[in-house]
């Protein structure tokens, strides 16, 4: 299935028994925002997921900003979602891209391949005059049996040994804008730099206007990586850095994955040098 579809084949197959749709409206600024806005309006027939209560986990001393949340918790909302093997999901946010990532990127991981983002999100949605609704639907409660895909997962362990200069055949890739990237400012996190040996593509040069550039496009943004290597994508807490992976999934590289801590768990190690 395609990583990424668009509002007219979400429109044609809206009231499909086997697609579940997902709300992923948040704002990092105002944390109830998402949800007051699925409240005002959604795409008919779709589910809200909130990035702090439901695709993250209790922050701790290590794990980033954004850690995963207890997997068995996650699958239970799945389950309450009508959303099993067999369901195929597309998810959305109000067209950022990178909360609708997050959720497609956390199916990626749990083994189910049949999701895909809305390409233009909530805003795309609305401006070609597409039905809206304020109704909140009830589905019948299924059993989701998960696969674990660890090919998607790259742990702290995986990035300190090429921050270390010990795995020349992996690329890490720093998603987040240029200036956080070179350590010119840091409005987040304790510490300011990068992780040793990253090289930059930011998150939001893969979209325009909530739209992710064509399959060409992407792949002129990492037309200086070499698709036969491990690729490890990161960002501040491993939610920007989503939109990456996608990207690089929609271009056509095969061993891409995705250091769920990023900067903020790499610099809750003392130890762990920054560039």
């Amino acid at each position: 299935m395609n990583v990424i579809v668009d509002k007219e084949w979400l429109l044609k197959n809206l009231h499909q028994e086997n697609v579940r749709i997902v709300d992923c409206s948040f704002s990092l600024a105002n944390f109830e925002k998402g949800r007051q806005e699925y409240d005002q309006n959604h795409i008919p027939g779709a589910i809200h997921f909130d990035l702090e209560k439901d695709l993250s986990g209790e922050v701790s001393e290590h794990g980033g900003r954004h850690p995963l949340p207890p997997i068995k918790e996650f699958i239970n909302k799945l389950e309450h979602a009508g959303i099993d093997e067999s369901t195929t999901v597309i998810a959305y946010d109000q067209g950022e891209g990178a909360f609708a990532a997050r959720f497609w990127w956390m199916l990626m991981y749990l083994g189910h391949e049949k999701v895909s983002v809305l390409d233009g999100g909530f805003s795309g949605w609305k401006e070609g005059n597409y039905p809206v609704t304020t109704e909140v639907l009830v589905f019948k409660q299924t059993t989701f049996k998960p696969n674990i895909n660890h090919e998607v997962f790259a742990s702290m362990e995986d990035v300190r040994v090429i921050a270390g200069g010990q795995d020349s055949q992996t690329i890490l890739i720093d998603s987040r804008e240029e200036r956080r990237y070179l350590g010119l400012e840091e409005p987040i996190d304790k510490k300011a730099g990068r992780i040793p040996g990253a090289i930059n593509k930011p998150w939001f040069e893969g979209l325009n206007a909530g739209y992710y550039k064509p399959a060409e496009g992407q792949k002129q943004r990492f037309n200086d990586i070499n698709p036969d290597k491990q690729i490890i994508v990161y960002c501040g807490s491993g939610v920007t850095a989503a939109p990456n992976f996608l990207a690089l999934k929609a271009a056509g590289f095969e061993k891409v994955k995705l250091y769920l801590g990023s900067f903020s768990d790499w610099i809750s190690y003392q130890e762990n040098k920054i560039q």
